[in-house]
């Protein structure tokens, strides 16, 4: 049984190291290899900026394993939803693979969303940036990456809701937004928009991304960041400042990855039961 540990990919170093680190935590609490594979983009890194060993995506590397004789796969799902239109996609891909090679199967684990971890780990995250940056109740965002999947506008809207229940009084008010997709009104409110509305375009507000890892968009350097920068610098830093302070990402929680190794482990389990 050859396990792997599946993101969308990046082209972003940062976002393929979190794979990996997150993928030798599974394996250890487990006891089992876990590859860290991307479904695709992550093999436009340069290998030397991954410590030397190029990244797996997700064709190249099943054809391999499938050529070595392997035919059971387990995929252990990295996204915020693994119902969304990424996680989707995945699925038609491994479909259609099988279609055209050697015949094998492949089960999915629960990913995060589907344990209900995703909200507790958020929670803590902006508990984290409340007493760092000692604030008190503070507005918060809550933002996902935007998309044409009304089930992922769904989740994000389903995740405020519980977080702000989680948080109560510690926060102000709590508002979701997505980063990107103004042609989808599932997607609205857009960040941009969020930032300059009625208790949010002043003070202290905190923003929770709903990202596993670094990369083009999450990140010290990446769009969200930029957009919220951007509308800082709108406001008059005398008479209405504006402070952005982002909680640190979801999928480098200590619990994301016990989460998905519980989930491994009692499908590892499953599999293995007599019918």
């Amino acid at each position: 049984m050859i396990v792997a540990l599946v993101d969308n990919g990046s082209i972003e170093a940062a976002a393929h190291h979190n794979l990996r680190a997150v993928a030798d935590l599974i394996g250890r609490r487990v006891g089992c290899q876990v590859h860290a594979v991307s479904w695709r983009h992550s093999d436009r890194i340069a290998a030397d900026a991954l410590k030397g060993v190029a990244a797996l995506t997700l064709a190249p590397w099943l054809t391999g394993q499938l050529a070595a004789g392997e035919r059971q796969f387990i995929f252990i799902p990295f996204f915020i939803s693994a119902q969304g239109a990424i996680g989707s996609a995945l699925r038609r891909d491994l479909a259609q693979f099988q279609q055209s090679a050697v015949d094998f199967k492949f089960t999915f684990c629960d990913g995060l969303a589907a344990r209900g971890a995703i909200a507790e780990i958020v929670a803590a995250r902006i508990r984290e940036t409340i007493a760092t940056q000692g604030l008190t109740q503070p507005p918060v965002i809550v933002v996902d990456h935007g998309g044409p999947s009304p089930s992922s506008a769904s989740l994000r809207d389903e995740l405020t809701a519980t977080i702000q229940a989680e948080l109560k009084t510690e926060v102000g008010r709590v508002a979701a937004a997505s980063m990107e997709g103004d042609d989808h009104p599932h997607n609205h409110p857009l960040f941009a928009a969020q930032l300059g509305a009625l208790g949010f375009e002043r003070g202290d507000v905190v923003i929770a991304p709903l990202f596993l890892s670094p990369g083009k968009h999450a990140g010290p350097d990446g769009d969200l960041a930029r957009i919220a920068r951007k509308a800082c610098e709108q406001g008059n830093p005398r008479t209405n400042p504006r402070r952005c302070h982002f909680t640190d990402l979801i999928g480098s929680h200590p619990l994301a990855a016990e989460v998905l190794a519980t989930s491994l482990r009692e499908t590892l389990a499953n599999l293995s039961a007599p019918s």
